[in-house]
């Protein structure tokens, strides 16, 4: 039995060494390179490309199978202006062979030197990689075997896996565009299935450095299955520089994915400048953009994100956030928002004294035609949010304390509530939009209280002619998109009450004592312009975009204000007037007498960004005459020896007429 054994072992060994002898010796004695044109038309038939092996074939074939090729070209089809589609200057590969009877791969070295992958479309649309082999039965067969992706192989081992100076090119004749990844290099070092694979990637994107580089793996013993470790670092430009880490769990199958990513402080401004572009928004702070930081945990799969740990910070300000949205196809989205401050008038574009006459310009040629906007999106999203915003500064106005809960459902918009602090007072505020139809409706009910209006509306428009403290109330209700459809269709109430405040730039009592002045009664002052009073209250309503009031009041120790009239905010004019009514006297104005009840009516007209005051001189003289002189009639009677016939006009008629006509308004 020994002896048998024995003999066994002895032929076997003889056979390997006979195996190995020849291994070694065939390409000793077999001539490859007669072999050439086969291979050549043989990868022309397949791919249907005309393909070229210009260097020698080296084959080995024991320790290691191995083979070697050089000048490599697979060609364009007629009508590309590329010569060829794929050129490789060297390939090498080197596979160990006793393991490959266990499905193990051992490899010592892939090489691939100088690929060269140009993608081109000629002008007639038509891109060189279409049409390139047919799918075989078995190709088909093969991949239905192996669902998920998964490899069939049970270990995988390579020494050195280097792709170096590759170049992809795009070409587009038919849209002008050229784009190229130049000087890639791959490089993967010790890859096995069963530990991290160290990974180094680089390559020029249009000119543009780009960089990645850290580990991935284990993959495990079933690639596609199981938990991949990745700790990545990216660079790009020599300005940014972003980190991944986590896991990637059955990559081939459910691709779930927990992450952190960070990115390190860079420039935005800088990274545009380096790509030779432009800077896309024209701000009205040179200085902004120079900053830029991002930090979050990134979990999910491809129908589902979670967002935590999140902070970005952007110049002076800094954002904490978290998010979690559900089933991208119909996004179901909370959010948590937490911002310290931001000034959004240093990214707003600087003021430009030609907007107005551009404006004008505009309004001159016919407007285009607007697309209609889709809704749809909007109504598949649920959506449940909050933002906090500790200091806020837009269009000049600063905004404290900002808190904003946001719901959707089915295409109704909630922000509900809505509150804020504004210059020393407080606004809580309530609203809807509603796309549940193709054209949108929405509603807003608001309350402030204590609100310093001076302030406000110095830093807002840039506009110093009220004071007080203000305490409103306004539920407006409007349809449509766009501006005009806004204006056209605003509807609804409100209520403002200034509290001790004071009108700038008019002063109602000077008006009416200059006016007296025109008949001798006063003498014109030369103080600065201003009413002040105790209370100014102005109720109004909105009719389809026009604002009306008819008891608007304004009081303080000496006048009694009525004001009445519209704006229209569609014209953007003015159309009020006001009847100050006297209750004391004006000492210290000008005027010693008593002018209790004296009504002197003032207009205010023209836009809203030029209004216009003046007396009501034809309503003041018409009161005047009314209380202070009789009729003409009576006049005549006073007269002795005169009578007034029916249908002649008597000397007095025509002296008030006289009279009369020496004020412009009244002609």
């Amino acid at each position: 039995m020994n002896k048998t054994i024995k003999w066994l072992l002895i032929t076997v060994g003889v056979l390997v060494i006979l195996v190995v002898a020849v291994l070694i010796t065939i390409p000793m004695f077999v001539d490859i390179q007669k072999y050439k044109p086969d291979i050549e038309q043989k990868v022309s038939e397949i791919t249907g490309r005309p393909f070229t092996i210009g260097g020698d074939i080296n084959l080995s074939f024991f320790p290691w199978v191995g083979i070697s090729l050089s000048d490599l070209h697979l060609g364009n089809p007629p009508g590309f202006q590329e010569k060829d589609l794929l050129s490789v200057k060297f390939f090498e590969v080197r596979v160990k062979v006793i393991p490959l009877i266990s499905k193990k791969i051992h490899v010592k070295r892939f090489i691939l030197e100088s690929p060269r992958i140009i993608l081109e479309k000629n002008k007639m649309g038509q891109a060189n990689w279409e049409g390139i082999g047919k799918p075989s039965k078995t190709d088909e067969e093969t991949t239905e075997t192996m669902p998920g992706g998964i490899l069939p192989i049970a270990g995988l081992e390579a020494g050195e896996i280097a792709i170096t100076k590759g170049t992809l090119l795009s070409i587009d004749s038919r849209k002008g565009e050229r784009n190229e990844i130049s000087e890639l290099t791959l490089r993967l070092k010790d890859v096995s299935l069963d530990r991290p694979v160290l990974l180094a990637f680089s390559a020029n994107l249009n000119g543009y450095p780009f960089e990645l580089k850290g580990t991935a793996g284990p993959v495990g013993k079933v690639p596609g299955i199981g938990s991949v470790s990745v700790d990545l670092t990216v660079k790009a430009l020599k300005e940014l520089v972003m980190g991944i880490k986590g896991t990637i769990r059955d990559p081939a199958t459910n691709q779930e994915f927990d992450l952190t990513v960070q990115v390190s402080p860079f420039s935005p401004r800088k990274l545009i400048t380096a790509l030779g572009r432009d800077i896309p928004i024209s701000a009205a702070d040179p200085k902004v953009l120079t900053l830029l930081a991002f930090k979050a945990r990134l979990k999910g799969n491809p129908k589902n994100l979670s967002v935590s740990d999140g902070s970005l910070e952007l110049d002076d300000s800094n954002l904490s956030f978290s998010a979690d949205i559900k089933d991208f196809s119909r996004p179901n989205a909370t959010f948590d928002l937490n911002l310290d401050k931001i000034d959004l008038d240093r990214y707003l574009p600087p003021p430009s004294e030609k907007k107005p006459v551009e404006k004008q310009e505009r309004s001159k040629a016919p407007s285009p035609k607007t697309k209609k906007s889709d809704y749809t999106p909007l109504r598949k999203l649920v959506l449940d949010g909050k933002i906090r915003v500790k200091e806020l500064k837009a269009h000049g106005a600063r905004i404290q304390d900002l808190y904003v809960k946001v719901s959707s459902r089915k295409g109704l918009f909630r922000l509900d509530p809505l509150t804020l602090r504004l210059y020393q007072g407080d606004i809580s505020s309530k609203g809807i939009f509603d796309v549940r139809r193709d054209i949108p409706k929405s509603k807003m009910v608001v309350q402030a209280k204590e609100i310093q209006a001076n302030p406000l509306l110095n830093d807002l428009l840039n506009k110093d002619f009220l004071e007080g403290t203000l305490k409103a109330t306004l539920d407006i209700t409007m349809t449509g998109d766009d501006e005009k459809s806004i204006k056209r269709t605003l509807n609804g109430k409100g209520d403002f009450l200034f509290n001790d405040g004071a009108i700038r730039g008019i002063d109602l009592a000077g008006m009416v004592r200059n006016a007296a002045a025109a008949f001798g009664l006063a003498e014109e002052g030369g103080e600065k312009p201003r009413t002040d009073f105790s209370k100014l209250h102005a109720p109004f309503t909105i009719t389809k975009g026009v604002v009306d009031t008819a008891k608007t009041i304004l009081t303080s120790p000496i006048l009694r204000i009525h004001l009445a009239g519209k704006a229209d905010l569609n014209k953007e004019t003015l159309d009020f007037r006001v009847e100050p009514k006297f209750v004391g006297t004006l000492k210290g104005q000008g005027d010693t007498k008593e002018r209790a009840g004296i009504t002197i009516p003032v207009l205010i007209t023209g836009s809203f960004s030029s209004p216009e005051f003046r007396p009501d001189l034809k309503g003041m003289l018409q009161q005047k005459l009314e209380k202070e002189l009789p009729e003409a009639s009576d006049l005549i009677k006073m007269l002795p020896g005169q009578s007034s016939q029916k249908g002649e006009e008597s000397s007095i008629d025509k002296g008030v007429k006289d009279l009369l006509k020496g004020f412009p308004a009244l002609d």
